[in-house]
């Protein structure tokens, strides 16, 4: 290999090394536990999500086992343990119980899910119990029968079916609470 730096006869003290640099590709910085906010791939739906539903929580960013369905992926019929975190870009139709699901806006889960973080870009349609913080973001879709800690709904996102409070108060919805689009 040529070195620019002995064929011009001069060496660069700014240039970086390429070997030691920590800039990936989206598509690399996914799987390498660096947080929610990098997309996985073009075509995810873009997963760039407000810092403030990121700020208060940053377990969100931390590495564990991780299980990607991309898109175009079906996953049918299956029951998933132990997972940390699973990111959903195509369709997934499982009953499980983690830690964190990730539904991309063309993402799309059917089952029975029980959660302690979700953020819904795309579709849940089934039994999901998020025991800390559920996030449906403008363009995510919830139904089914939904038992939440904490929720969070961006304008346009919708919240349909048997919806209730988990807690020790389950008369009052939490302070805060997004009155979600009846449909």
């Amino acid at each position: 290999m040529l070195r620019s730096d002995t064929l011009f006869g001069k060496r660069e003290s700014n240039t970086p090394s390429p070997s030691l640099s920590t800039n990936s590709s989206p598509a690399l910085s996914s799987t390498t536990g660096q947080g929610f906010n990098k997309p996985v791939s073009s075509s995810a739906g873009g997963f760039n999500s407000p810092a403030s539903a990121h700020a208060s929580n940053p377990s969100v960013n931390e590495v564990g086992s991780k299980l990607i369905v991309g898109p175009n992926i079906k996953l049918k019929g299956v029951e998933i343990t132990d997972c940390d975190t699973l990111v959903v870009e195509g369709f997934v139709e499982a009953t499980m119980d983690s830690r964190v699901i990730q539904i991309a806006k063309e993402g799309s889960f059917k089952g029975s899910a029980g959660i302690d973080i979700a953020e819904i870009h795309g579709t849940f349609d089934g039994e999901l119990t998020v025991r800390q913080k559920l996030v449906i973001y403008a363009t995510g879709k919830v139904s089914g029968k939904i038992r939440y800690g904490n929720v969070v709904i961006e304008e346009g996102g919708q919240l349909m079916g048997d919806v209730q409070v988990v807690g020790a108060n389950t008369s009052m919805p939490p302070k805060g609470l997004t009155v979600a689009k009846a449909v």
